[in-house]
């Protein structure tokens, strides 16, 4: 057989797969109210983010959950955010601004200002949601329901991403097509097994049971990837995770520049796949094959005048646009996969070659190992 018909076959399989996967991906409603209304704290770590803490508050205010606390921990940032926090959350009494401590030893940043807020909450339910995001009004009641439902402990998902630069447009939108290429949902939602789960830090929702259960932020504190991290804890404990599709109630602007996109992106991606060359190699090799080797083809049907030979690429544009449009994605993104794809295989190589040289990651003023 060919290498043209086995690319064929398989990006016929990649759309069916990733057809099936998706509907085990269950998205929030706002038809459906939760039937028990926890206390809730809302919990928001903030290092040098002044430029959203306006957009942010007026997204926070707007929320019609009933019963709640907001917590917001300035993390020694320099940029003034303390001042705009005060300023923003002045005439709310939901609404309290803490500063952090130092940070100790062998923490990473963020989960030491998460770690930092859960002790100051007294909810019942914890949601933890970064300076980035922006949230729905009903969002709260909206995953709060998911969770009943589907007796979960602890819920995350990905956001809509609207980028504003070509980087940001390249790689961020990744992230859910990775989830549904590779993460086999309904093992991930109807099981306890701790390899087989995602999460996403920009919004986690947790019982706090669950979360004292399993020793809360202090459990991962030295995680770059803490938000997977403390789903595999969640489901070692016996408790069960779900991840669902947020898109339409939470959105992100994570990243403000393409530098920032690119120092973000090489300070997970490496540790986001357990720091494995092997796994790096076997995810290169992939997505070359299936989704770089039908470009390729693309350009000799396109100079030869053999159309046939554009069916394997339009059918990975056919994939990605699937995901996109279930995520509120432009569509033409679809047709720049094989350049995201290699964007995303040159980051995997330099948060790698960081790691293996002995160098540190760089985020908002600080060094990882």
């Amino acid at each position: 057989m060919s290498l043209f018909f086995i690319l064929l076959i398989m990006t016929i399989v990649l759309n069916v797969w990733t057809i099936y996967n998706s509907l085990f991906l269950y998205p929030l409603s706002a038809k459906r109210e939760p039937e028990d209304q926890p206390f809730v704290s809302l919990l928001v770590p903030l290092r040098n983010e002044a430029g959203n803490v306006e957009g942010l508050i007026r997204s926070l205010r707007s929320l019609t959950y009933p019963d709640l606390e907001v917590i917001l921990l300035d993390d020694h940032s320099e940029d003034g955010t303390l001042d705009k926090l005060n300023e923003q959350v002045a005439d709310d009494e939901r609404f309290s601004v803490i500063q952090g401590k130092e940070l100790p030893e062998g923490w990473n940043g963020k989960v030491h200002a998460c770690h930092q807020l859960s002790q100051a909450a007294n909810g019942e339910c914890y949601l933890f949601l970064d300076a980035d995001a922006r949230v729905a009004p009903g969002t709260i009641q909206q995953a709060l329901a998911m969770m009943q439902q589907k007796k979960a402990s602890m819920l995350s998902g990905f956001p809509n991403y609207p980028n504003n630069h070509f980087l940001s447009h390249m790689l961020v939108p990744l992230q859910h097509m990775v989830v549904l290429l590779h993460l086999p949902l309904f093992v991930a939602n109807h099981t306890k097994k701790p390899m087989f789960t995602a999460a996403c830090g920009i919004f986690i929702i947790i019982d706090r049971k669950a979360y004292e259960a399993i020793g809360g932020h202090a459990s991962v504190k030295d995680s770059l990837v803490e938000d997977v991290h403390i789903a595999r804890e969640v489901k070692k404990h016996g408790y069960k995770m779900i991840l669902a599709n947020i898109t339409k109630s939470v959105l992100s602007y994570m990243y403000v520049s393409g530098k920032e996109t690119w120092e973000g992106f090489k300070k997970n991606v490496y540790t986001g796949i357990g720091r494995s060359v092997g796994m790096v190699l076997f995810l290169t090799l992939f997505y070359a094959v299936v989704f770089l080797a039908p470009a390729c083809f693309a350009i000799v049907g396109l100079v030869t005048g053999d159309f046939a030979f554009l069916l394997p690429y339009l059918l990975t544009v056919a994939f990605k646009m699937y995901v996109d449009a279930r995520t509120g994605h432009p569509l033409w993104l679809s047709f720049l996969l094989p350049v995201a794809v290699v964007l995303l295989i040159s980051i995997m190589m330099a948060s790698m070659f960081v790691h293996k040289r002995g160098e540190k990651y760089q985020w908002k003023g600080r060094f990882y190992q």
